[in-house]
């Protein structure tokens, strides 16, 4: 990058969430209006970050200049030293994730921030967590931002506790203790035979394996594959997701949208960049499995929605169908389908969240989405206020029942994929680019095709059934009050997929772009370690 200031921004979406979360812990619990003030303006300036990193990625990358940018930590070369690459695909995701944070910690700070201490601080440290994730340049600081990920994650899961959340909390810190150790074994089985973890030196030293070290490398690469796909969620690796992500508080659940696409980013950007066009060589039947595992994943959710009663476990199963149709996506191998999959990323994402922010208003009558029990983590929580004595305060907006079924509505179109809205788009995408590989892949791309098209039907009949039991359904209970800061968030996102629908073109030339520069493994070696290595 460019020297001055400018040079450093690409390390500030880590550094700005790890000072600020620091910061907050100085000050006490009771200075609730401070610690949002700052938490609240860290997400906002995360959000001006990323969008400026993602125009400069663009501008460079539609004026035929390159467009991996990289900073090195210390100045010192790769792959010695420690790297951070931004380019098409981590730009995009570093958007998605301030977006979603922002909405989320809006929603968060109208109560739900209240039910137990440090909240901003874990929220803020998940943030740098995801930003580090998809900005690494090489497998070990990938292991150690999962690490921050799963810490976080672990204390947000448990924010306002109750049985169902500390029962899911367990189950999840399990399972992902055990996906750690897979992570480093898988990474110590690479680095033993290739002496290196930095993925664009990788690229080289895959190609240089010889025939005897090629089943050792090629067991490094399964078992960091299974941990990838642990966290993307792929049947039946992903039976924890809905379950989990249905015990958690909203803007908590809203913002987990983001963790099963850090698997999915994980498998999207190390297969295809390490192996390319040599995966049959390297990694088998890989993609085949890949292919397949998401098409059962896909079946798997639908009939989750089908047999899920409520709108938490519908919305978990929901991101499983989105996970499933990704992986299989990734499976077929081919740029147009990827192109059509990275838009359905971003499009899907911030339409679960937005239904999981609005799940809690729609149920708000019912007694059994409260917020009970005391918090975990209970030093100096004295004196907070009960998040059920403030939820009644605020601005009540009047005709709330016609709010939500139109904001509920608009979720159903998008999860659901129908037109004309930015999921239907992004199926369309996908189906268009599946059916020119009819001749080569066969009926299993009809099969793909036929659940992509079931899993929306699916969704719309669950989804209907609720709502029509809690939203439209004759109720002498009296309508929830809702607040202007409890709408806007929701409106944040839903807004943004609206953008998507309107700038549809220009949203896809920028994700066919990012699908091509996956393959472009020439140009990110040439960025990390130079022309001439890239040359070798």
């Amino acid at each position: 990058m460019s020297g001055g200031w400018a040079g450093h921004l690409i390390i500030a979406p880590i550094l700005l969430p790890l000072v600020a979360g620091a910061a907050l812990l100085l000050l006490k619990e009771k200075r609730r209006t401070a610690k949002r003030g700052i938490a609240l303006g860290t997400t906002a300036a995360l959000v001006l970050l990323s969008v400026l990193l993602l125009t400069r990625v663009a501008r460079a990358g539609f004026a035929g200049d390159p467009a991996t940018l990289v900073y090195r930590i210390g100045n010192w070369p790769a792959p010695f030293g420690i790297v951070l690459v931004l380019d098409w695909l981590s730009a995009l995701m570093l958007v998605l994730t301030s977006c979603v944070g922002l909405a989320a910690l809006i929603y968060a700070a109208t109560r739900w921030d209240q039910a137990g201490p440090r909240f901003h601080t874990l929220f803020l440290f998940q943030l740098m967590g995801l930003n580090g994730a998809f900005l690494t340049g090489d497998l070990f600081n990938l292991f150690v931002f999962f690490e921050v990920l799963l810490a976080a994650s672990f204390g947000l899961l448990l924010h306002g506790s109750s049985k169902a959340r500390i029962k899911a909390a367990l189950h999840y810190v399990a399972l992902n203790v055990a996906t750690s150790l897979l992570f480093l074994i898988g990474a110590a089985l690479i680095y033993g035979v290739t002496g290196t973890l930095n993925m664009a030196h990788l690229v080289l030293q895959v190609a240089a394996v010889s025939d005897q070290d090629l089943p050792m490398l090629q067991a490094g690469m399964a078992i960091l594959s299974v941990a990838f796909l642990v966290k993307a969620g792929m049947w039946p690796l992903g039976f924890w997701l809905p379950r989990t992500y249905a015990a958690a508080a909203p803007p908590v659940a809203a913002l987990f949208t983001i963790l099963s696409k850090v698997g999915v980013y994980a498998v999207l950007r190390v297969p295809l960049l390490l192996f390319g066009a040599e995966i049959s060589r390297t990694a088998g039947a890989a993609q085949q499995w890949l292919f397949f595992g998401g098409v059962c994943t896909i079946a798997f959710g639908i009939i989750g929605v089908l047999a899920a009663r409520r709108l938490s476990r519908i919305a978990g199963y929901s991101l499983t169908i989105s996970a499933g149709t990704l992986l299989a996506a990734v499976g077929a191998g081919e740029g147009s389908v990827l192109a059509g999959a990275l838009f359905y990323l971003v499009s899907s994402t911030l339409g679960v969240a937005a239904f999981y922010l609005l799940i809690e208003l729609v149920e708000r009558r019912d007694a059994a989405t409260a917020v009970g029990g005391e918090p975990v983590f209970d030093d100096e929580y004295v004196g907070l206020m009960p998040i059920e004595q403030e939820s009644e305060v605020g601005v009540v907006i009047p005709a709330s029942v016609a709010i939500l079924g139109g904001g509920f509505a608009f979720c159903v179109l998008l999860i659901a994929g129908l037109p004309p809205l930015s999921g239907f788009l992004a199926k369309f995408a996908m189906i268009d680019g599946l059916l020119d590989l009819r001749d080569t892949v066969g009926a299993p791309v009809w099969w793909l095709i036929g659940l992509i098209v079931g899993s929306g039907l699916a969704t719309l009949i669950a989804t209907t059934r609720a709502g029509i039991d809690l939203i439209w359904a004759p109720s002498e209970r009296p309508q929830p009050a809702l607040r202007v800061t409890e709408l806007l968030p929701v409106g944040l996102l839903l807004g943004i997929c609206f953008a998507l629908t309107i700038f549809a073109g220009p949203a896809m030339r920028y994700m066919e772009r990012t699908s091509q520069s996956l393959g472009d493994r020439h140009g990110y070696v040439e960025a990390v370690l130079g022309p001439e290595a890239a040359g070798r």
